[in-house]
This record gives structure tokens, sequence and C-alpha cells, in this order.
């Protein structure tokens, strides 16, 4: 028994030494879907006895035991104002939904606000400490004062899985060969124009974003210090990397031990549904229904009338019911029968629905997880951000129909969605991705938790960092090496064309005075041979 002790207690002492540990999480994104991986690896860690605290522009809309949600309200007011735009209307004319001054804005605006605000700037200076810091990997910047602040380490939950910047970072390989840029709609599988759009694309982000980060260095030494280093620096020393990915769903990618992917770690079984909207369902019969949902990132309320009246006369004309849910009622008497607008609705609950038949959305990540998890067909009709990239994937893998604002008529739509239901492709793709997505050897809540724990067990887990984070991207990509290679070829070339020249001329000049000699030697014979003649004459 006294042998055995180790192999029993080193377990039990493992857990217990990061029980009770102190985290906090801080997201910067700007719509309210950045929170649910958050809260959902919250509920797995307070369950093992953490106490978390997380720090948002969204005010919590429930309570979880050992979760503290903090709302400041400068940010709260900053991103209300920010994500105030008619993103379909703009799409529907052509144009880009966010123009890139504001993309580029926002990190040093929404930094400035949320460390100007009072409550902040309270909770900064109360001197409370955390044994590990979790920050959204979109807009992790500001975050990374506070970590500096707090001297602890940190990690990333990547919630926007096509967004590699935190990877590369980090120092994995994400070359724009096989890295689509996660605001256009390309795959990893491009020809050589794609791949040269792709790269500008890539290249061209980075260029502003360094804009941007030039200005929030500013913000964030002006609220903890002219001595904070460059958010550049402070993003190479993340601990661990919280992939919101799956290679079934998204694509498969080389990653550094310190990266685990756990795409679909809110995603849950479909629980039975309010009475009232089971009974709307089972009034549809055999033909089922249709669920529509633009997600919390496209307000319905923002959306022009018009957009409105296409989608309500293509959703009239389907012999299904169609569930859809708005954030707002709109102004508008001519609805169908078969269509029922909600305010709420329990998304996942009605995807795991045995009648329903196909999902209408706008290509956002979480959906986009979702659908595959619960085996339902898609149309998309992509809004901003990631969504094109999303919906593209999708389309690749066989279960979705993509459709585009701009030149989207109550037609095409109805035709998309009737392809979707009649088609058994779709059913038969999405079913096929559904079992790769779920055959894991652990939940991704699990994996989360583990990796989460591992992290504040071996205080930051620097040994699975890669040097490779530490170089330049000349470095990297061993450009350096390379420019020597070629100065080195160039000067042995030059090397070897000066001594060959040298050695032709010393040649030249030595065949030439070997002639010359001989023709001395010559004509002194000649001339010896002349006086000979001449004496003998005489």
């Amino acid at each position: 028994m006294g042998t055995r002790w180790p192999i029993i207690g080193l377990p039990i002492l493992l857990v217990a030494s990061v029980c009770g540990s102190d985290i906090l999480m801080i997201t910067m994104g700007g719509t309210k879907s950045h929170k649910i991986p958050f809260w959902s690896l919250a509920g797995g860690l307070t369950r093992r006895g953490h106490n978390i605290t997380f720090i948002s522009a969204f005010p919590p809309d429930f309570h979880i035991a050992g979760l503290e949600e903090i709302a400041p309200e400068g940010l709260v007011s900053y991103v209300k104002s920010y994500m105030s735009w008619d993103l379909v209307g703009a799409r529907m004319r052509g144009e880009e939904p966010l123009p890139a001054f504001d993309i580029l804005r926002y990190g040093y605006e929404a930094c400035d606000a949320l460390l100007k605000d009072y409550e902040m700037r309270s909770f900064l200076q109360s001197g409370r400490t955390y044994d590990l810091i979790i920050i959204d990997g979109t807009y992790p910047e500001c975050a990374l004062g506070i970590t500096y602040k707090m001297k602890v380490p940190f990690m990333y939950i990547n919630t926007v899985g096509f967004y590699s910047m935190p990877l590369s970072n980090a120092g994995n390989p994400a070359p724009y060969s096989v890295t689509p840029f996660f605001g256009r709609a390309f795959t990893d599988n491009m020809g050589i124009i794609e791949r040269a759009m792709n790269s500008a694309w890539q290249i061209g982000a980075m260029a502003l974003h360094g804009v941007s980060m030039t200005i929030l260095q500013g913000v964030l030494r002006r609220h903890f210090g002219s001595q904070m280093p460059h958010v550049y620096d402070m993003s190479k020393n993340v601990s661990f990397i919280l992939q919101n990915a799956h290679y079934t769903v998204s694509y498969p990618r080389p990653y550094l031990p310190n990266v685990a992917e756990i795409a679909c770690i809110h995603c849950i079984e479909p629980k039975r549904l309010d009475p009232e909207i089971e009974e709307w369902i089972s009034g549809a019969g055999d033909t089922g229904f249709v669920y529509v949902s633009m997600g919390s990132s496209v307000k319905t309320s923002k959306m022009p009338l018009t957009a409105h009246r296409m989608l309500i006369n293509a959703l009239g004309r389907l012999p299904q019911r169609v569930l859809w849910k708005q954030d707002a009622v709109q102004n508008m008497t001519d609805i169908p029968s078969n269509v029922k607008l909600l305010k709420w609705s329990p998304q996942q609950d009605l995807l795991g629905h045995p009648k329903i038949k196909a999902f209408i959305t706008h290509g956002g990540l979480l959906s986009m997880f979702e659908t595959v998890y619960h085996g339902v067909p898609i149309v998309t009709i992509p809004v901003f951000c990631d969504h094109d990239a999303n919906a593209a994937k999708a389309e690749v893998d066989g279960y979705a129909k993509k459709l585009e604002f701009q030149y989207l008529t109550s037609d095409k739509l109805h035709e998309a969605i009737q392809e979707v239901i009649n088609n058994p492709k779709y059913r038969r793709e999405v079913k096929y991705r559904q079992n790769l997505l779920r055959d894991q050897k652990e939940s991704p809540l699990d994996r989360a938790v583990y990796w989460t724990e591992y992290v504040i067990r071996h205080k930051g887990a620097y040994h699975l960092q890669s040097p490779a984070k530490d170089l330049t991207f000349i470095q990297y990509y061993l450009l350096d090496v390379a420019m020597l290679f070629v100065i080195s070829a160039l000067a042995f070339y030059a090397l070897i064309s000066f001594a060959i020249r040298s050695s032709f001329q010393r040649l030249a000049v030595f065949i030439q005075n070997r002639q010359m000699k001989m023709l001395f030697d010559n004509s002194t014979g000649l001339i010896g041979n002349s006086l000979m003649e001449q004496k003998k004459k005489l």
C-alpha cells in the first residue's frame, strides 16, 4: 500500500491543488455571442469549485453560482452605440457592412471606454488577485494590459475560429496558401487568383491592425504607465489557446501543444419545448417547420422593411410552418398564418426537434456548430465578419445553400429553402458531419476544463510554448536564410567569375609574353643570321 500511495494520491493532490482557484474572464467582443463559450466554460469550472469573475459589454441574463459578472457602463454604452448600423441594408446595397475605419477604431475606442469607466477603475484598484485570466482572442489587446498589471498567466478563447492572428502570434503555422481570410468567402482550396486575393486581404488586415494597435498602445500607457510593453510582445506569452473550431466543421490545422479545439463547447441535447411552441409545431403535421434566426449580431430591428417583406413573402409560400426569431416587433400587419414571430427562442431545442426541416441563418459560427451538432441542413445569408467564410465552408461540405443579400429575391429564397428540404443530399451531408463532430473521446467542455486547470497547476504551463513565437516574420519563414543563401551564391559566383577572369587574363598575358619572347628570339635570330651573312660576304 505504501508503494501504491503516490499512484493513488497524486491525481487527488493535482485536482485539489487547483480547486477553488480565482479566474478572471474578459471579452471585448462587440456581439453577445462572444459570451457564450465563456459562459459554458465558466459553468464547467464553477462546478469544480472555481470562482469566476467575467467582464463583458453585456449585462448578465441569469445567475450561475460561483460566477460574478461585471458589465462596466462605459463599455456597455459604447458597444451599444457602436453596433447601431443597418448591417443588412448595407449588404443589400453591395457595401461593406463595417467600413475599415470603424473596424480599426473599435479596438482602441472600446479599450478607452472600458478603462475610463468608474466601476472598472475601482475594480483594478481593489487589489483583487487571480490565478489565471482568460481572454477573448478577438480584440484581446486591451485585456492584455490588465494581465500585465495583475502579473498572472493568461489564456485565450479564440471565439472567431477562422481568425488566425492569436494563433500565428503564438507561433502556430498559418500560411496564406491554406488559411482563408476570416472576413471573405475563401476556403482552404484556392487557385492562384484566390490565393493572391487572400494574401492581399491578410496583409492589408495586418497593416490596419498595426495602425490600430499603435493608437491602442498609447491608450494602455496612459492608463497603466509608460513602461507597458507592446501588445504584440505580450500576446506572444499566451499560455494556452482554446480554439473555437473543429476539423470536421472548420478546417484541419497544425497546432502547437498549447492549443486545443473546443468547438461546440456550448452545444447541448434538446429539451422539451414550451407547450405553446410545441403545440404550434405539432399543428404542422408531417410537413414540419422551418426555423429562421439571424443571431445576436444582426439586429432584425435595424433591417429595412423591404428585407422583411422579401423574407415574409418567401416564407409565407412554404408548406411548412415557420418560427422566426426577431429582437423586436416590426411594423408589419401582413404576417402569413404559417409564420410565427418570437422575440426569444430556445435555438438548440428547436434545432434538435424531430420535425425541423431546415434552418435559415446568417452563418454565425456558433449557429453553424449547432446545426451540425443537431444535424439540420441550412440556408445561409451572410452579413458580416466571419459569416462569409463559415457559409463558404458549409456549402463546400454540402449541407448548406449560400445566398447573397445583394442579389436576393423572395423567389430565390423560396427556391433555396425548397431545395434544401427536398434534396436528400443536404440532410445526408449534415448527418455525416454530425457523426464526425460527435465522435470525440471527451466533450469539448471537459477538454477545455482540463487544459484550464492544467495551466493553473503548472503556473502558466510555459513549457508548452514554442520558440517560434519569438521569431519575426522574416526569421520564421527563413527569408533571412534565403537572403543569406542568395548573397552567398552571388558572392561565390562573383568569386568564381573573378578567379576565372583573373586566370584567363594571366594566361593571356603569359601566352602573349611567350609569343612576344618567341617573336623577339626569332627576330634576334634573323638579325644575327643576317649579320653573319653580311660578314661572310665581306
